[in-house]
């Protein structure tokens, strides 16, 4: 038995209990979870009046909590996460005032990417019981993509202003609102500034995100993926990359772009079978990448790929639309949605539903 903070006696789980769903790519060391790719979560789920973490962190990571409620582009609450072997409380007894609910229901999702710092949690902790918390989803998603799929500064209120931790929301990119629009549960491979071929500002070939798809964490060459290990089963995996390939005023080498894409699309390929659906998606950065992303698609000689660019008139280029460095805010992303949507819809059978686009 162990002590919560608040001084009650508690029930406590490692993060790998069977009664807890993780959602992410992590490495398992006796129970506990390690990971930092952004939008990886949990669900729980207990009786009782409290919910803690026992977790570490590298850096300074913020957590989206939601309880009893739908995960949505608004948390019941954010926590932040820092230091070593600390306790984070979740819910408090004044979260669940409103809740006559004897099963408590709660999602905790990382906004932060990896550059913020890397997260592992050896134990939840309640003062009451756990219970089985809801399995993975019938409808699941993998996404492919650099600062628009990690949601670099979608929360800032103008273009102009900087980048901070703070302003970073995975729950508001357009990958999360997809995956709401379909009910479906969602990994998301992603890291600022990464390309196909090449990464912002930069002619030199590392550390893409062709490379960084291949591992558990985030640029650790050593931590290889292993998707046999995983329960997550996509139904069709999103591939939205190039922007960074074709920054700075420069246009990337056709010929190591496509070998970049065509490289990404035999491990995608590899990892869930020939006959996986892959939406290849090119931003409004430059008309070019559309005309790369499509001769790729067509040429490629693989089953079930298909390609979406990008006009200029996706978003506006002003604060209505735009957060921190000129990135999509919550309004931007959701125009993104909007047009992935009706694809994906297409592609996997799924149909268009009768819900909003949050």
């Amino acid at each position: 038995m162990a002590w919560l903070p608040l001084g009650l006696m508690a029930e406590i789980v490692s993060a790998t209990d069977s009664r807890i769903t993780f959602v992410g790519r992590a490495i398992e060391n006796n129970g506990s979870l390690t990971f930092d790719f952004p939008a990886t979560y949990f669900r729980v789920a207990f009786t009782g009046k409290s919910l803690s973490m026992r977790v570490t962190d590298t850096k300074r990571d913020f957590y989206a909590v939601w309880i009893d409620c739908p995960t949505s582009a608004e948390p019941t609450r954010v926590v932040e996460v820092k230091g070593c072997d600390t306790i984070v409380q979740l819910v408090l007894p004044k979260d669940l005032k409103i809740s006559k609910k004897k099963e408590h229901q709660v999602v905790v999702q990382k906004r932060t990417e990896a550059g913020c710092g890397k997260t592992t949690v050896y134990e939840f902790i309640t003062d009451g019981k756990f219970v089985q918390a809801q399995p993975l989803k019938e409808h699941q998603i993998e996404f492919i993509g650099d600062s628009y799929t990690c949601g670099y500064g979608v929360e800032a209120p103008s273009r102009r202003d900087p980048f901070t931790d703070e302003t970073e929301n995975a729950s508001r990119t357009y990958a999360s609102i997809v995956s709401r629009y379909f009910d479906a549960d969602y990994m998301a491979i992603a890291h600022s500034g990464r390309g196909i071929c090449r990464n912002a500002g930069s002619n030199i070939p590392w550390e893409v995100m062709t490379d960084i798809y291949q591992y558990t964490i985030d640029r650790d060459s050593t931590s290889r993926w292993n998707v046999a290990q995983s329960d997550f089963d996509p139904d069709i995996t999103v591939i939205y990359l190039g922007t960074n390939d074709f920054s700075s005023s420069m246009m990337p080498d056709y010929t190591k772009f496509r070998n970049g894409y065509m490289r990404l699309l035999g491990y995608v390929k590899e990892n869930y079978g020939e006959e996986h659906p892959v939406l290849c998606v090119a931003s409004k950065s430059n008309e070019y990448q559309f005309r790369y992303v499509r001769d790729v698609v067509n040429n490629c000689g693989l089953k079930n790929v298909y390609y979406l660019g990008y006009s200029s008139m996706l978003h506006h280029s002003t604060d209505e639309d735009l957060g921190a460095g000129w990135h999509p805010n919550y309004n931007g992303q959701q125009k993104i949605a909007y047009a992935i949507i009706p694809y994906i819809a297409t592609i996997t059978g799924w149909g268009l539903q009768d819900v909003p686009v949050k």
